[in-house]
């Protein structure tokens, strides 16, 4: 059985995720997802995501062909992840480019392109803008 795990913040939820997370299961028998945690995302952009969470979990848990999900509270243990979980491949979308190789020699790495034109950041700004 081949395991596949990819990893992501997940908020405002659009078609975008979807892809990525449907072509990243059409790679194995398993796709194990690590939603990034609260902390984790402020550490990274600077800001709280819009859902919390437990509720992205929640989001990406009831997607027909994700089979785990669990909090990723640190870029740094992707690593660790990958070995816990036994994940023959690690995902990521191809803005991540190179970034995770390091984790080669446990696992074979792909970079899926992304959906064009459609972003977490982009959706909020416009939301913002619209006020």
């Amino acid at each position: 059985m081949k395991r596949i795990i990819t990893f992501g913040t997940f908020d405002v939820f659009h078609v975008g995720h979807i892809n990525i997370l449907e072509r990243a299961a059409a790679l194995g028998d398993f796709l194990i997802v690590g939603v990034s945690s609260d902390k984790l995302n402020f550490s990274k952009k600077n800001r709280y995501p819009i859902y919390n969470e437990d509720d992205r979990k929640k989001i990406i848990s009831s997607m027909k062909f994700v089979d785990e999900v669990f909090l990723e509270e640190s870029l740094e243990l992707k690593l660790e992840y990958i070995k816990k979980y036994n994940a023959d491949i690690l995902v990521m979308g191809d803005d991540w480019e190179g970034r995770f190789d390091w984790v080669k020699p446990a696992c074979k790495v792909i970079y899926l392109p992304r959906t064009p034109s459609i972003s977490t950041t982009e959706i909020i700004e416009v939301v913002k803008a619209i006020k």
